[in-house]
């Protein structure tokens, strides 16, 4: 199958190799054409024209550019190579104030782009930079940090494209309505969008399972249940269903880190009475979703939201789980088959630099989970499975229409791989990355 836009020429052709574009019938083509950072022609009408230059695949495999959509770029540049689920001994782990200059913030970013490049991820969602971390202990989520990151975004300095939550609280804290509101009040800076989104905010609701701060129906080990990380408006469950209501009035796309299944059962309680009101620039969604049940999956698939997991973490922290959560109750936490089956937008996100932000380790810890649960290992799961970091993450980012896939009308974010992930037996992890293209240039080729 071969498509074209109108059009003189290209500036690139990529071919002589297997081209998963992912498009909606999951067309495989062999040469894509790129004029202005835009592919304008696959197949052979690619083929046919002229190019100012050609890249030859020499039978490598080419996929959508990866889009992590729950990474923290600032975070892993300052940290970087120290992850949180390494080998790392604790007293080696950085700690303190981890950036502090605007040197250092903008050095920072460029570290994790270039990191990024290397891995072929030419996307990615920064999940909460703002004032409430102004005097944060790492120096990695406050104001300054998106100064850096408009600063860089106006040279045009990327490497990565960015969608970037505003946060009105505290990285993994407290949130109060007082803050939320006057955070609200203040418009994010003027940007592209296609290369530096601010779409929506970001909100606690809750910790997590291994440490029972999750919000729970049910009692963890020790007989407590959680609870809400909000405050404010009388009490929390009043603050944390304000702030929703707040940014849902002012058409802001709404990130809520819920990995209870209470805290999950009240952002869709609210979602679901809402008004009709401002469109969103992309889907409301629940960060982690630990504890979902199938009766939620369903209800979010319903209003159009959706889910940002981690499946890696879930590999991390299964055991530690365990102990809070017993066996039954952790054996059905991370639903990730319920989640694929149910069809509610599902994307894969490795959360970096609390795991590797490499994203081949995520789709091995993914395929597991799926086939434990009686998913087979073939070339539609793993195509569901990389559909989950290109085509989820756009349609989570609001940008279906323009990137996501291989074909005419999109921009030409591609990654190159030495061997086909789609072949069923093969570790993710066995496949390296050879090139990594965004918006039709070069910003990694491996020697």
């Amino acid at each position: 199958m071969s498509t074209a836009l109108s059009g003189d020429g290209a500036d690139l052709i990529i071919r002589g190799g297997r081209i998963h574009t992912l498009d909606p019938r999951d067309t495989t083509t062999s040469a894509l054409a790129v004029r202005d950072g835009v592919i304008v022609a696959t197949g052979a009408d690619a083929e046919a024209l002229p190019a100012r230059s050609t890249l030859e695949l020499d039978g490598r495999t080419v996929v959508p550019g990866l889009n992590d959509a729950h990474l923290h770029a600032a975070w892993l540049g300052a940290r970087w190579p120290h992850l949180f689920f390494s080998d790392t001994p604790p007293e080696q782990q950085p700690s303190g104030r981890l950036v502090s200059t605007a040197g250092e913030r903008r050095a920072t970013l460029r570290r994790a782009w270039r990191l990024l490049a290397e891995l072929g991820i030419t996307s990615y969602t920064e999940p909460g930079i703002g004032p409430g971390e102004d005097d944060g202990e790492t120096g990695c989520f406050g104001s300054d940090m998106l100064d850096a990151y408009v600063e860089l975004h106006r040279e045009g300095a990327q490497t990565s494209r960015v969608t970037l939550l505003r946060l009105f609280g505290t990285i993994d804290g407290e949130s109060t309505l007082d803050d939320f509101e006057r955070g609200l009040q203040t418009p994010p800076p003027s940007t592209d969008a296609r290369w530096l989104a601010i779409p929506g905010v970001k909100i606690f609701a809750d910790g997590i399972p291994p440490m029972a701060t999750a919000w729970t129906d049910e009692p963890y080990a020790d007989g407590t249940t959680g609870h809400l990380l909000t405050r404010g408006g009388g009490d929390p469950l009043s603050a944390f269903q304000r702030m929703i209501e707040l940014a849902a009035a002012r058409g802001l796309q709404i990130a809520v880190h819920a990995t209870g299944d209470r805290s999950i059962a009240e952002f869709l309680a609210v979602l679901e009475r809402l008004d009709p009101g401002p469109a969103a620039p992309g889907p409301h969604y629940v960060v982690h979703g630990d504890l979902a049940t199938p009766a939620q999956i369903a209800r979010m698939r319903d209003i159009g939201a959706g889910f940002a997991i981690q499946p890696l973490i879930a590999a991390h922290t299964h055991s530690w789980a365990a102990v809070q959560l017993g066996e039954a109750r952790v054996a059905a936490a991370w639903p990730l088959a319920e989640m694929f089956g149910s069809g509610a937008l599902t994307t894969l996100t490795s959360d970096a630099p609390i795991a590797t932000p490499d994203w081949r380790p995520s789709l091995d810890a993914s395929l597991r989970l799926v086939t434990a649960a009686g998913g087979v290992d073939d070339a539609e799961l793993r195509r569901r499975l990389l559909r989950a970091m290109t085509v989820e993450a756009a349609r989570q980012d609001g940008a279906a229409d323009w990137k996501g896939t291989l074909e005419p009308g999109r921009v030409a974010d591609l990654t190159v791989l030495d061997e086909d992930p789609l072949e069923p037996g093969r570790a993710f992890t066995s496949v390296t990355v050879e090139r990594t293209v965004v918006d039709g240039r070069t910003v990694f080729a491996r020697d």
